[in-house]
């Protein structure tokens, strides 16, 4: 391992774990409650908010922790966090939230999101064949995302407008204050990637305890650290009645970790991607996506029991890292 000590001591480590956690949890609440009633004020729906507003303050740890690791030296931390975070989206934090409550969503309205994500997922598995993460597919992943976000707030722009004419005022009917709003969101947005920071230099201070390899540090401490604003983010959205920011933040948290993490560490430098990525996790990482589709498309939601087997499954994952 080449890892230089982040802090002096394990209990200091150990009390920058608790202190990211503390950090992780209140940001999310900020953030989904800012986002919930900014939504309100703009027009736009929760679903919108969740995949792109919470989406991206939540990724926004993956993309710090990223950036980190390339230009420290570590790769495949950058890339073991990415693909291991969306696996412990869907499989650990989606798996718990569905147990905790069923969570209705329209297949519909996640569709779009689901086929990108599996796409992308595509193409991360084709540059791990050739080893390299080029600064061309860091481009291309990297616009991708910017269309996606232009073209949702614009949609929202367009629905705001059409629900003023056919019901004039309603714009009036949320009484809480927008500057208010914005100010709970960016409080949310700032705690997360600092709580990150301090979870993460505690986690791979004790991880190396362990021996673990750097790619196992990605895809299980420092993708569930980073995976923690989601889960914080995600139990508001349950406390708050938002599921649809909750099930819109995990599914675009996880196209946001694709196109925009891996998009913008690719293009300031291109990096290699281990061998180990294509016969264990990246097919894990598109399977719990596309499994997704058919229980969205039948049962428009996720049930408990739907909850249990996606939890099962993650775990089984960690059974078989080496």
């Amino acid at each position: 391992m080449n890892f230089a000590p982040n802090y002096s001591s394990m209990h200091l480590s150990w009390a920058a774990l608790a202190g990211g956690l503390i950090l992780l949890t209140t940001g999310g609440e900020f953030l989904v409650s800012g986002a919930a009633k900014l939504a309100k004020k703009l027009g736009m729906s929760s679903l919108l908010i969740g995949l792109t507003v919470v989406a991206f303050g939540t990724s926004m740890p993956e993309l710090f922790v990223g950036l980190i690791a390339l230009f420290q030296g570590h790769p495949d931390i950058l890339t073991g966090n990415v693909i291991g975070s969306n696996i412990a989206n869907i499989g650990l934090i989606l798996g718990i939230c569905a147990l905790i409550v069923p969570l209705p969503v329209s297949f519909k309205s996640v569709s779009l999101e689901l086929y990108t994500v599996m796409a992308a997922t595509i193409v991360v598995f084709l540059a791990a064949w050739h080893g390299i993460f080029p600064r061309l597919l860091g481009f291309i992943f990297f616009l991708s995302l910017i269309f996606y976000t232009a073209k949702g707030l614009l949609q929202a722009v367009r629905s705001n407008k059409r629900l003023k004419a056919i019901r004039p005022g309603s714009e009036k009917t949320e009484k809480y204050p927008l500057p208010l709003s914005i100010i709970l969101t960016l409080i949310g947005l700032g705690c997360l990637p600092f709580g990150s920071n301090f979870f993460i230099k505690g986690a791979v201070d004790v991880a190396r305890h362990f021996g673990l390899s750097e790619l196992v540090i990605g895809l299980t401490l420092a993708a569930v650290g980073t995976s923690l604003p989601e889960l914080a983010s995600c139990l508001a959205a349950i406390r708050q009645r938002q599921t649809e920011i909750l099930v819109g933040n995990i599914i675009g948290s996880n196209l946001f970790n694709l196109l925009m993490v891996l998009g913008v560490c690719g293009m300031l430098v291109p990096y290699p991607m281990p061998s180990n990525l294509l016969t264990r996790d990246i097919p894990v990482m598109f399977s719990f996506s596309a499994v997704l589709l058919p229980i969205l498309a039948v049962q428009h939601g996720l049930s408990r029991l739907h909850g249990l087997i996606l939890l099962m499954a993650y775990i089984g994952y960690l059974f078989i890292l080496q």
